[in-house]
């Protein structure tokens, strides 16, 4: 499943380095890369609580392989627009609207199959492993994307990325999960709401998802608008480009093996805040620099901060579920994490437009200091998980 998964997010990542650099070229406007993003994630905020029912009463694998056979087509789909010469933006739109609409099913199949493949003492393990092979591949796909890009053309990113969904379609056939949901005679709506009950009732829970939300729209902004940074502060191009992705890339291997180095699960709310000031600090210092040196090893601790953040933050949620309601209590974490994301590229994209991308990253990474302050110092429930 590692394997599969890191071929098939490799291409994942080509594809994101060339779709972004595509929109940008089409439409020079930051507004237009913003809503591309945010096209690609609302529909994991509007529809991952139903991904997660769904989660917990059907197949987890049959779910990921219909997500993945949609994105394998939209992929091949997008790379027959741009190869014929007719593509536009709102193409790209429509096709990232569907993409996320496939992961607002299968995300939470995703992450509730995980776990059923290890046992709860390698649970954190397990999530950190999955989170360095995700990561790897975020250095592997720019670096190979950048090369693609540069010598073949967009065309060949979407492809090759429609070939990879074939990996981890392969191993999905292969895998023997330990649990496979039971079916049930409730409806939706009250699944959804024993899901959700759940997290009422666990102590922290609730400000775990909050922060989560505000975590993810003040830090994804880094990653979205890089492509504005590389090319309208550092004068550069596509390379310049996949640099500062591999930085981050490379970071965030680094912070999950980190995190996979931990012994204790104890206090781990405690550290994810205390990285979420590195995080901070990271962003704000990489919108003030003008240094490509110095930026590319800003943007390396801000992945790795990153990283450890999310890695840990995932720990939380999952220690505490069951097999049983891991679907829903998962969906409702990525509705709020990546809820968080599309409204953060919307948010920043407008405001660069009538500012700059370093101001916003510099807005964006105090505002990031002083949300961590806030949970350590004045909202302590968190702090107790």
């Amino acid at each position: 499943m590692w394997l599969g998964a890191c071929t098939s997010t490799i291409g994942t990542w080509m594809q994101i380095l060339a779709q972004s650099w595509l929109v940008y070229k089409l439409s020079n406007s930051s507004l237009y890369l913003g809503l591309d993003a945010f096209f690609g994630q609302i529909p994991i905020f509007l529809f991952s609580l139903f991904g997660g029912v769904f989660a917990d009463r059907k197949s987890r694998r049959s779910l990921l392989l219909m997500s993945q056979i949609v994105q394998l087509l939209c992929a091949f789909t997008l790379a027959a627009l741009v190869a014929t010469g007719v593509v536009r933006v709102w193409h790209i739109w429509c096709l990232s609207f569907t993409v996320g609409l496939a992961q607002s099913f299968g995300g939470p199949a995703y992450s509730a199959l995980i776990p059923t493949l290890v046992e709860k003492e390698d649970l954190q393990n397990a999530i950190a492993l999955n989170s360095i092979q995700f990561n790897v591949a975020r250095v592997l796909g720019p670096a190979l994307g950048g090369l693609t890009l540069t010598n073949w053309g967009a065309t060949w990113c979407f492809t090759l990325n429609g070939i990879s969904f074939i990996a981890v379609i392969i191993t999905l056939l292969m895998i023997r999960p330990r649990f496979v949901p039971q079916k049930t005679g409730e409806s939706v709506i009250e699944s959804m709401k024993q899901g959700i009950d759940f997290l009422r009732k666990k102590e922290g829970m609730i400000s775990l998802m909050i922060l989560a939300f505000l975590a993810a729209l003040l830090s994804f902004p880094l990653i979205t608008f890089l492509p504005v940074m590389a090319r309208d502060v550092f004068h550069g191009g596509p390379k310049t480009f996949t640099l500062f992705l591999c930085a981050s890339g490379l970071g965030s291997i680094a912070g999950a093996l980190v995190v996979a180095a931990l012994q204790s699960q104890r206090g781990l709310a405690q550290r994810s805040l205390s990285m979420m000031l590195a995080l901070g600090t990271g962003i704000a210092a990489f919108g003030f620099s003008r240094n490509l040196a110095l930026s590319t090893a800003l943007l390396f601790t801000a992945g790795a901060s990153m990283m450890i953040v999310l890695t840990l933050n995932t720990s939380l949620v999952q220690l505490y579920v069951t097999d049983a309601m891991r679907g829903r209590v998962m969906s409702v974490y990525n509705v709020s994490f990546r809820g968080g994301m599309p409204m953060g590229s919307l948010l920043s994209g407008f405001l660069i437009k009538r500012t700059s991308a370093p101001a916003i990253m510099m807005g964006n990474g105090v505002l990031l200091i002083l949300l961590a302050l806030y949970f350590l110092l004045v909202q302590r429930r968190m702090s107790k998980l």
